[in-house]
Parts: structure tokens; C-alpha cells; sequence
């Protein structure tokens, strides 16, 4: 029950990832297009005629942080069909037209109810006296605020069904709607009692996620830290996206009213400040989930690779200073930390319970000094320029994360270099004679694809297929960026010693 529980988890975590991938052309139009057409800042640079109002830059920018904006406004339907072909097991684009289908008529069923209610006048206008905020606009529909957690519920729900009803056969006379095409039907059926389900339900739902939200907020700093702790424990298991996506996406991150409108989630009251005209300095109970990445992503953990690199053997240096410094350079400029975090995981867990730690205290430390940068995806040199040096330091107090994240380079450095020399740890570089470090070739992956089998040498994947208790044992293989994922059919065959 607990792997399957786990299974389904890192499922919908990869599910999420869809959605997400979205989110850093989004951040960079929006964040391009807001910056050089705010007024302030093409003054600070003195850019008037090459930027201001009537250039065709300014007119091509206007329309780059409107696309950006569209896409964050609409993140709910974003969420429902991405995460409904994530779940899907198979005929994933009969899974996200029935999504989209299913998110239409939900919110148009809460539309209908909301008016018999009494909350949405005949004009489509929210009636006097309903509390701001929880009744908006939803793809031109006035619904319940459901923000993602109502892509959410569609994309998980036409998947299950999708996933059950997508072989069935109905009778003769009706056997045209059989098959992929009962889905979309199924859905709407769905979809539309759910809707009115969600009249009664959600506002108790949304009362429960304002109050989850405000607790969190309520902790401070030690609040902060926790986040960070866990989210960075959840990296190895690849649940890390089904942990943070609420804090950055809904109620549970916090909300704020931005130029008139509730918004709700860390990240989306980033980006909503950042395209308002009108706001001095970015909230930092809004980035505190997400600006403390900055300072153990660009400067921390390149710590930890130098120090890696400066234990290894003197016969193995060169070829493990290749592959950490690969790694390090993609943490700084991509903010993506597995590459590193993995080569000491497995052989090294001590390591990363101390990055664990550190990781955490970042962002405590963030928050504590008022810190508010942005990101789109992850903590990169990309992201600080554009939403922490383009900001401007009176916005963002982007300057600190400097002389913190020197601080942060040499705490990784040495407390690595003590443990590694300490408990003699098998960091790349300090392998046994008979282990090799190795990172694979373009060729290699040619030489398989060319039908050659396997790279010379690799015992790996046997290996791998052995642990798991032999390839019939396994019933489906998928990855992401830095993860192998593989499903079994009897986990008692699995051998964690292999």
C-alpha cells in the first residue's frame, strides 16, 4: 500500500512538471516585457528614446509581458490538461481535450450556481457584499477562485477516468461513442456535478487553505526553514514538486491583494507585482519560498564541487574535475542542483543532510533580510538578472545574496572537505582502484542506437535490471531531467543490496 501510495505521488509530481516547464518563457516575457516598459526604469537607465512610450521596442515589449501575463493568468487550465496527460497512461491527447472540456463546463456549472445563489448577478458582475477575492474571472467565466488546485482537481479526475474508461465497449447501437470517445462524454457528465459539488464545498476548502496559509506565514522565519528543509529532503525521492507547487501556486503560499485583485501563492504575487507600476519593494513573505535557492545554488553547492574535486585522487582529478564542473556550471546558470546533490547522495548521505540543512537556513536567511527575487523555474544566474539585478537592489536587496553566498561558498567548501578527508568518503574522484568514474558519450548513446547493444563496459543497466528482479519484473520505465523512474510488479523481488 505505502509503494503504491509512493508511486502514485511521484506520478502526479511528474505530472506537475508539464505545466511547470512553462513557467520560465512566461517569467522572461513577463519579466523582460515589465521591466523596460516601466517608466522608472527606462529613466534609471536613460533609455527614453530607444524605450519609451510610442518606440516600436516599447510596443514589442507591451506585447511581450502581455503573453507572459496571459500564460500566468490562465495557469489553472494549464494545470488541468497538463496534468491529465501526465496522468494518462495512454491516448494522452483524448485525456487533455477531455480536460479542457471538463474545466469548462465545472466552472460554468459553478457560474450557474453562484447565480442562483446570489453571489453573480444576471450581468456576470460579483454581487455586493460577497468577500473580495473569492469569486473571479476564470477564462471569461465568473466561478469560485479555485485558482490551481481546480486545474488540479480536473486533471487528476479526467485522468482517473480516462485511465478506466478509455477501453470500454458499449453496446452495438451506441458502440460509436465507445472506446477514446466516452471520455470527453463521461467528463462533462462529471464535471458538471462536480461543479455544483464545488458551490457547497470549496468555500469550506478555501477557508481550510487561508488558514493553513496563514499559519504558515504565522511561523516567520522558523516557517521559512522548515519549507526549505523539506523541500530539499524531497529531492531524492522526486516529491519535491508536489511539496512546493501549493506554496508557489495557491492560498496555502499566502495571498495579497495587487492592484486590485486577490492573488494568491508565492509566486504569482511575485509576478504580479512585478507587472504593477505601483509597488516599491517586492514582497518577501511572497519569494521567501524560492529567493534563499539563489545563495546555496549559485554559490553554495559550486563549494561543495570544488571540494569534491580538490579530495579526489591525484590520478582520477582530471576526469572527475569534468564532470563537477559540469555539473556546478549547470547549478549557477540553470539553478538545476541534481547533478551535483546526486554525485555525493548515494555514496555520501552524510553530505546531504548537511545540504539539507544549509539549503534550509538559505532560506531562513533570504527572509530574514527582506530579500525578494523571483524566479520562473529554479535559483540561476538567469533568473537573478532579470528579477533581482534588472529590478534594482531598493526592490529586490538582491546585493545581499552576494556577500551571504561567499559566505555560503566557503561553509560548503570546508565543512565537504572535512567530512569527505574525515569518514574517508567515496566522493567521484575517490573511488576504489577498481571502480571507474565515468560519465557516458554522445558516442556511446550512438553506438546503442546504431543497434551495437550496450557501451562497452556498461554493466550498469544489467545490473539495474537485476536489482529490480529481472526486466519481467519491471512494468514501466519513465525519467525526468536527473531521474530514473521504474515501476515493479512485486516489490519483494527487488534486491536493495544489488
Amino acid at each position: 500500500m505505502k509503494d503504491e501510495i509512493f508511486s502514485i505521488l511521484q506520478r502526479i509530481g511528474r505530472s506537475f512538471m508539464l505545466p511547470v516547464a512553462v513557467l520560465p518563457i512566461a517569467g522572461l516575457l513577463l519579466g523582460i516585457g515589465s521591466s523596460f516598459t516601466n517608466a522608472t526604469t527606462i529613466k534609471m537607465y536613460g533609455m527614453e528614446g530607444l524605450l519609451g512610450s510610442g518606440t516600436l521596442l516599447h510596443a514589442l515589449l507591451m506585447v511581450m509581458s502581455s503573453a507572459g501575463n496571459t500564460i500566468f493568468g490562465n495557469l489553472p487550465i494549464i494545470f488541468a490538461v497538463g496534468v491529465a496527460i501526465g496522468m494518462a497512461k495512454a491516448e494522452k491527447e483524448v485525456a487533455a481535450l477531455s480536460a479542457m472540456i471538463a474545466y469548462f463546463v465545472m466552472n460554468i456549472s459553478c457560474n450557474t450556481a453562484l447565480q442562483i445563489g446570489g453571489q453573480v448577478t444576471a450581468d456576470g458582475k460579483v454581487a455586493p457584499g460577497v468577500l473580495e477575492g473569492t469569486i473571479a474571472s476564470t477564462c471569461g467565466i465568473m466561478s469560485l477562485q479555485m485558482g490551481v488546485f481546480g486545474g488540479i482537481i480536473v486533471g487528476l479526475g479526467v485522468a482517473w477516468l480516462h485511465n478506466r474508461y478509455h477501453k470500454i465497449e458499449l453496446p452495438d447501437a451506441l458502440s460509436f461513442f465507445g472506446g477514446s470517445r466516452f471520455i470527453p462524454i463521461v467528463s462533462t457528465v462529471a464535471y458538471l456535478f462536480v461543479g455544483i459539488a464545488m458551490y457547497f464545498v470549496w468555500p469550506v476548502v478555501q477557508n481550510g487553505i487561508f488558514a493553513l496559509g496563514s499559519l504558515v506565514t504565522g511561523t516567520g522565519y522558523f516557517g521559512t526553514l522548515v519549507f526549505g528543509i523539506v523541500k530539499r529532503a524531497l529531492i531524492p525521492f522526486g516529491l519535491h514538486h508536489v511539496f512546493y507547487l501549493p506554496f508557489w501556486q495557491t492560498g496555502v503560499g499566502g495571498s495579497m491583494m495587487v492592484d486590485g485583485n486577490l492573488v494568491q501563492g508565492g509566486q504569482n504575487i511575485f509576478f504580479a507585482q512585478l507587472a504593477s507600476s505601483d509597488v516599491t519593494h517586492f514582497s518577501a513573505d511572497a519569494t521567501r519560498y524560492f529567493s534563499g535557492e539563489f545563495i546555496f545554488m549559485i554559490f553554495g553547492l559550486p563549494g561543495a564541487a570544488l571540494a569534491m574535486y580538490r579530495c579526489a585522487r591525484p590520478e582520477k582529478k582530471r576526469i572527475a574535475g569534468g564532470l563537477l564542473l559540469s555539473a556546478a556550471l549547470t547549478c549557477m546558470f540553470t539553478g538545476i542542483t541534481e547533478p551535483i546533490e546526486f554525485s555525493f547522495l548515494f555514496v555520501a548521505p552524510m553530505l546531504f543532510y548537511v545540504q539539507v540543512v544549509l539549503a534550509g537556513a538559505a532560506y531562513m536567511i533570504a527572509h530574514m533580510l527582506n530579500i525578494a527575487v523571483g524566479l520562473t523555474f529554479s535559483g540561476g544566474l538567469l533568473d537573478l538578472f532579470i528579477f533581482g539585478i534588472l529590478q534594482g537592489n531598493d526592490k529586490t536587496n538582491w546585493m545581499y545574496i552576494i556577500p551571504v553566498g561567499i559566505v555560503y561558498f566557503f561553509l560548503y567548501y570546508f565543512i565537504f572537505t572535512l567530512l569527505i578527508k574525515k569518514f574517508n568518503l567515496k566522493t567521484p574522484g575517490r573511488e576504489d582502484d577498481d571502480e571507474e568514474t565515468k560519465l557516458y558519450t554522445k558516442a556511446d548513446v550512438k553506438a546503442r542506437a546504431a543497434g551495437a547493444g550496450a557501451p562497452a563496459g556498461d554493466e550498469l543497466s544489467p545490473l539495474i535490471a537485476y536489482g529490480l528482479g529481472s526486466k519481467v519484473n519491471i512494468t514501466s520505465v519513465d525519467c525526468c531531467a536527473t531521474r530514473l523512474r521504474c515501476s515493479v510488479a512485486d516489490s519483494s523481488l527487488v534486491n536493495e543490496k544489488s
